[in-house]
């Protein structure tokens, strides 16, 4: 399904990508070394209670999970990439953690994906491969607008990713949101410009490019959800909300500056 929103679906659209960017930047803050895992989790849905949302992760069911997720926001740690359900483990410095968060309000979604380190520690590589998930983002968003394709959004994300160096898996990508988390169109972080859906104003997506310092592997954890990379190496994941306007790309889920 693919979902062209109107002009009051959109403005509720803006409202839900605002509540989530605040919600991860909260969590950023908190994340320090000693926290728990759980803690974050626990902080994720507070807020999006008390905000009136309500959570896309906790009932979700999809066919290459175990069953609901049960959580509020997906914390992936280190060589951990997608899908991090939250467990018992206490951050600590050095480590590099992906927050996942995406809520629904007044009946749209917004999905929201960053990462960083914890702590004072730089372990070597990690910022570079973190600053190059940020950099496909911007490019892919730059690729967005009236009259693109799907196809030339990914080509400027994989380009960026590919030559950074980093190998690509398209298993796992961007997609389509609207009313609900995941819809069509599949947006891989690589492809060929030109193919695929044409964007149309009201179209919102999320983009979402995510690297494995080397390897396009994925494993699945014990615990049946958290995709981690096949040789242990570190990763990296940055996600936004855009809504395809007659002028470009309006991202929804842009923190606030200070």
């Amino acid at each position: 399904m693919i979902e062209i929103l109107s002009p009051t679906e959109l403005a509720r659209a803006r409202a839900t990508g605002s509540l989530v960017a605040g919600i991860l930047q909260t969590l950023k803050v908190r994340a320090t070394v000693g926290t728990n895992l759980l803690d974050i989790d626990r902080w994720a849905g507070a807020m999006i209670l008390d905000a009136g949302a309500r959570s896309c992760y906790v009932d979700y069911a999809p066919s290459f999970g175990r069953g609901p997720f049960g959580h509020f926001v997906c914390t992936a740690v280190n060589d951990a990439v997608l899908h991090g359900l939250p467990h018992d483990y206490a951050l600590a410095d050095g480590d590099l953690l992906t927050l996942d968060l995406a809520v629904s309000m007044d009946g749209v979604a917004a999905d929201s994906a960053v990462s960083f380190i914890v702590g004072e520690s730089r372990p070597p590589g990690s910022i570079e491969m973190i600053d190059a998930t940020e950099r496909a983002l911007v490019a892919g968003i730059a690729a967005a607008g009236p009259g693109a394709r799907i196809g030339d959004i990914s080509h400027a994300i994989g380009s960026v990713l590919g030559q950074a160096g980093y190998p690509i898996n398209t298993e796992f990508g961007g997609h389509g949101i609207g009313s609900t988390m995941h819809q069509d169109p599949h947006v891989a972080n690589t492809g060929r410009p030109g193919r695929g859906y044409a964007l149309r104003p009201g179209l919102l997506l999320a983009l979402e490019p995510w690297v494995m310092e080397d390897t396009a592997e994925l494993v699945t954890d014990a615990d049946g959800w958290t995709l981690r990379s096949a040789t242990g190496c570190r990763t990296a994941h940055s996600e936004h909300t855009i809504a395809i306007t007659g002028d470009g790309a309006e991202i929804l889920t842009l923190p606030r500056q200070a």
